[in-house]
């Protein structure tokens, strides 16, 4: 009788091992890398054994399932450290938000604009929010994007504008990054 659908066969990301591996018949690679054939699982998990080696199921996909002889407390050691390895390596990057006004004065600009220019300078991407109030958006007619182009202008020799002014609903966004 063949197994054709498992349930859940690697819910927890985890590989199957010897006497869990469900499959009738395996395609066995022996620790070498040499195809050793279609074996019953049992009959496998006997060679694996006496060569001192698990039976690990490394394509349960396929369609006919690929396990290999190897020592799985030793793969599994690896594959943690390769994670931690990866996660060390990663770099996060961090988005400052500046927000702006379209009534701001010229020094409370030139503050945000010094701001602006240290978050670039230690690396962060710096998204500008130019948020209108309702009473401001009917008083002007509308959006009016001059502030963040003036943020821009200040910038320009720091900054690469990732992403050019959109309006959405009662804000106009821009995000910057260091060159």
């Amino acid at each position: 009788m063949e197994v054709l659908f498992i349930k859940n066969l690697n819910s927890k990301n985890e590989n199957l091992v010897n006497e869990e591996i469900p499959f009738p018949k395996v395609l066995t690679i022996d620790a070498n890398g040499d195809a050793l054939g279609v074996l019953p699982t049992k009959e496998a998990v006997q060679k694996a054994y006496e060569a001192g080696y698990d039976l690990v199921c490394v394509a349960p996909q396929a369609k006919v399932p690929v396990c290999r002889f190897m020592d799985y407390a030793k793969y599994r050691y690896e594959q943690k450290k390769r994670a931690k390895d990866a996660r060390k390596n990663q770099k996060t990057i961090t988005v400052k938000e500046i927000r702006l006004s379209p009534v701001m004065d010229t020094n409370d600009l030139n503050v945000r604009i010094k701001q602006g220019k240290e978050f670039l300078a230690a690396g962060y991407k710096v998204k500008l929010n130019l948020s209108y109030r309702s009473r401001r958006m009917l008083a002007t007619q509308g959006f009016d994007l001059t502030m963040i182009n003036r943020y821009i202008e200040a910038v320009k020799e720091e900054a690469i504008v990732e992403s050019e002014p959109k309006v959405d609903g009662r804000s106009a966004i821009a995000i910057l990054r260091a060159k």
